[in-house]
């Protein structure tokens, strides 16, 4: 997969080209408990008038806690309270960026995303889309987006699934679920603050902290792992085993995951994911299911693909008593599974990732329907 500005250099012993992505990174991150008390003192620079706001979109589920009161508003700011029990959708993203439009009469300062995946997903999508024509659906995919991002800042309240720190930014739109992966997506500025992952549920926290280990199982067994994504995705694995099976207290667990998800996040940045998540894309579109939980019920399937990494996700299960819902695909119709197959294969990298430029060779709608069909 290339993108804008790759270098292309010539090979002169094989004689052949090699492409290099020139990857684009956040430029700037904070880490540390309570540094999200920072966020007004790292926006004021940002802010071009009185007129022109910052706007939060938040996880409504600090609607009623003390995080809102920490949100630094001046002027004429704007929190924006958004459900995450669903995927973020392309028509989610029109509507909040026709609510922004015709409330100001010019662009924010910029956009401040509070959440997790659902919410940082949305934050980089409505920042992309303040400044470039038509519908969300029309740039998923990859390298679609014209113009740059206003200013925009991820604040994660759950780590996993590396979405602070990745170029993408996953949508369900009418007719696929898809990245607008993107140069111009990745955040200007992170604030990782492990204190805001407090007071998750048990499943939630295992669901996406899964996210992050699959995605080094997936980069660490892909064809187009490196020396780069390699480094950042042993670093993420060994993470995840000492929360996952160590006997850390709550704060070192909160902090390692965080950072297992950001070195999750840049491992896939540059190499991609592979099996699992081309299937979790299937079960998100067709049956709404989150994502941190649709790879967990496909992984615990992939054994033919991932044995090692499936055995030690087990393990992991079954250290913290994670009972994964069953039948979920039970009462499918045909035309149900063609379209989650679908979708599936439609991640042609993500195949290409996990099997190589043959992948269609082995894999058919038969093989992915019998994958489907024990969930």
């Amino acid at each position: 997969m290339e993108v804008k500005n790759d270098i292309e250099v010539e090979n002169r012993t094989v004689r052949k080209k090699t492409v290099f992505r020139n990857l684009p990174l956040v430029p700037r991150v904070v880490f540390g408990n309570g540094s999200f008390d920072q966020l007004g003192d790292i926006l004021m620079p940002k802010r071009a008038h009185s007129d022109a706001p910052f706007v939060f979109l938040v996880d409504d589920v600090f609607e009623t806690q003390d995080l809102v009161k920490r949100i630094p508003l001046i002027f004429n700011d704007q929190i924006i309270f958004i459900s995450a029990n669903e995927e973020p959708k392309t028509e989610q993203v029109d509507a909040l960026v026709h609510q922004i439009k015709s409330k100001f009469s010019e662009l924010p300062s910029g956009i401040v995303g509070i959440g997790g995946g659902t919410l940082l997903d949305l934050s980089k999508a409505v920042a992309l889309m303040l400044t470039n024509k038509g519908g969300a659906a029309r740039y998923q995919g990859w390298d679609l987006v014209n113009n740059s991002a206003i200013y925009h800042v991820g604040v994660p309240t759950i780590s996993g699934t590396g979405a602070e720190v990745s170029r993408t930014t996953v949508l369900l739109g009418p007719e696929k679920k898809l990245g607008i992966n993107s140069d111009y997506t990745t955040f200007d500025q992170v604030v990782l603050d492990p204190d805001l992952t407090q007071g998750i549920s048990k499943e939630q926290w295992f669901y996406t902290g899964m996210d992050c280990y699959i995605h080094c199982v997936e980069s660490l067994n892909g064809t187009y792992l490196n020396a780069f994504s390699q480094s950042y995705g042993e670093k993420a694995l060994a993470l995840c085993e000492e929360v996952f099976l160590g006997d850390l207290s709550s704060e070192d667990s909160r902090n390692k995951l965080m950072m297992a998800s950001w070195h999750g996040g840049m491992s896939i940045a540059y190499s991609q994911v592979g099996v699992a998540h081309a299937l979790s894309y299937g079960l998100g579109y067709s049956l709404g299911i989150k994502h941190g939980l649709g790879n967990c019920l496909v992984f615990q399937h992939l054994s033919e693909f991932y044995p090692d990494g499936v055995k030690l996700f087990n393990k992991m299960r079954s250290r913290h008593n994670i009972h994964l819902p069953k039948n979920v695909c039970a009462n499918m119709s045909d035309s149900d599974f063609d379209t989650m197959i679908s979708v599936a294969m439609g991640m042609h990298p993500l195949w290409e990732n996990a099997l190589g430029p043959n992948w269609r060779d082995t894999i058919t709608p038969e093989r992915l329907r019998k994958i489907y069909e024990k969930i």
